[in-house]
């Protein structure tokens, strides 16, 4: 077993698993932010020795689940180093819409500590022997996309973020010169919980700030249209969420390519 601190966050990091699939490398994390734990699961390939973009994945509202670990390892095959992090804590994770939105609510009480949990795993990834601390990102999904909307307004120090059926409208405003992230964010045109006035407002928004944003809406798309469990969460919960393969593949092709434009490859 292998103990890590990270000096900026003082979060105490535990190796706890490793598996080897192919040329991929997972592993889980355990590590704490404050007094409290987190588990995140690490995803590279180490065919390539060469340090390479870190990406950083935030969950749905339900929790570090598999989905976001899916997702980790995607971005692995692609060819960079992916960390999906935990923004609720080690354990917390939702079986039902009224405990995500208790550990959301929990989590988002204010924007320090959001801030700090998303660093913290920041801190772990950029430290990790597989990557360029120069070149991170950071893509979320529903929950996920609002917080790297935020961390990108809150001017984190990002070459781009990545919001998948995020929430667009926030206490948070992105002002002139602070952003450093280049912005891209993938939404549903029949996504009730995004409506167009948030679409509008935040490309308002991104504009007086002065931020390279790229929006894309997918016409009769629904929220959560990434997850192929988001019709069985739409069935079991009556929540009106659909997965969409064609939404899915092409806001997955637009953000391997974003990247590749980022970090100048």
């Amino acid at each position: 077993m292998k103990t890590l601190t990270c000096a900026v966050t003082a979060a105490l990091i535990t190796l706890t698993s490793t598996q080897v699939i192919a040329e991929m490398q997972t592993q889980t994390i355990e590590y704490k932010v404050g007094n409290q734990a987190f588990t995140g699961y690490l995803a590279w390939d180490d065919e390539n020795d060469a340090p390479r973009p870190g990406v950083l994945v935030v969950h749905e509202w339900w929790g570090h689940n598999d989905f976001a670990r899916e997702q980790a390892e995607k971005l692995a095959a692609a060819g960079y180093t992916a960390f999906a992090l935990d923004m609720y804590g080690s354990g917390k994770l939702a079986d039902h819409p009224d405990n995500a939105k208790k550990f959301m609510e929990e989590a988002t009480k204010d924007s320090e500590q959001i801030k700090e949990r998303f660093t913290a795993a920041m801190d772990i990834l950029q430290k990790h022997q597989s990557v360029d601390p120069e070149k991170i990102a950071a893509q979320g999904y529903c929950f996920g996309g609002a917080v790297v909307l935020n961390m990108a307004r809150l001017g984190v120090d990002l070459d781009g973020v990545v919001s998948y059926h995020g929430a667009l409208a926030s206490p948070i405003k992105a002002e002139p010169g602070q952003v450093k992230a280049k912005v891209q964010v993938y939404t549903g045109g029949a996504d009730k919980m995004v409506p167009s006035t948030q679409v509008a407002g935040l490309v308002e928004e991104m504009q007086d700030a002065g931020v390279d944003l790229t929006l894309v809406s997918f016409p009769g798309v629904m929220h959560s249209f990434t997850n192929p469990g988001a019709d069985q969460f739409a069935e079991k919960y009556g929540m009106p969420v659909a997965y969409n393969e064609e939404a899915a593949a092409r806001s997955w092709k637009g953000t391997l390519q974003f990247y590749r434009e980022i970090f100048g490859e």
